[in-house]
């Protein structure tokens, strides 16, 4: 016996037409030519471990303690031989420092004892190591090994819903809609121009709508107006 349909189930919201897809992303690069990561890192390793550290923290917040942190180590070996004191001391002002902590020693032993003190090039094995989930391995594979990647984060999971770009439940169901519907050519910069722009355009609580260079593509209805002016 088949399942009656439930009338109260609203259907998934549609996507936009690859047409408008292809111009939010044409927009985009004109306004950001050559975007990346606003976390500081010098070396694959320092950026597994600032992604890995800005879990529930700020870029800004990251950075502030990375930098006396990665002036002192720099490689796993380094990272191994400062020790989980050592470490938890230099991040104790971000969110979860003490697991955080634990994960940079963890993943600094496995990168030597398993990699050859090299970090992975690959998803599959970028998510075995401690406290990186598929997003961090995303980060690292488009920034530090050019590979065509999207890592959905908060700030991208509400633009491309938002938007309609590529509307989802979940962020596996984001990232594949996004894979779909970017033209090849702007899958290098894609991440990084929907975190920026969800960052300081399409904000969370009052999107910027006023002043944003893809309004006309997006689907968001209530379009917040210019202060002074709604």
């Amino acid at each position: 016996m088949s399942e009656k349909p439930n009338p109260r189930k609203k259907p998934a919201p549609r996507a936009i037409p690859r047409s408008d897809a292809a111009a939010i992303f044409e927009t985009l690069s004109r306004i950001m030519p050559e975007p990346k990561t606003e976390l500081e890192y010098t070396n694959p390793f320092t950026l597994v471990v600032a992604v890995a550290l800005s879990a529930q923290a700020t870029d800004v917040g990251v950075n502030k303690a990375t930098r006396r942190l990665f002036a002192v180590a720099d490689t796993p070996e380094k990272m191994l031989e400062l020790g989980e004191d050592a470490v938890r001391e230099h991040i104790k002002t971000i969110g979860l420092f003490r697991n955080k902590a634990k994960n940079v020693i963890a993943l600094s032993r496995m990168i030597i004892e398993e990699f050859g003190g090299e970090v992975p090039q690959t998803r599959d094995e970028l998510i075995r190591l401690p406290g990186v989930g598929r997003k961090t391995a995303n980060v690292v594979l488009n920034e530090a090994f050019g590979q065509h990647t999207i890592a959905v984060d908060t700030h991208i999971f509400r633009v491309s819903n938002r938007t309609r770009l590529a509307p989802g439940k979940t962020p596996d169901e984001v990232e594949a809609g996004l894979e779909r519907i970017t033209p090849a050519e702007y899958l290098k910069g894609a991440h990084h121009w929907l975190i920026l722009h969800g960052r300081y355009v399409c904000k969370a609580r009052k999107p910027e709508c006023w002043r944003c260079a893809i309004a006309e593509y997006c689907r968001f209805k209530p379009k917040t107006p210019q202060p002074g002016q709604g």
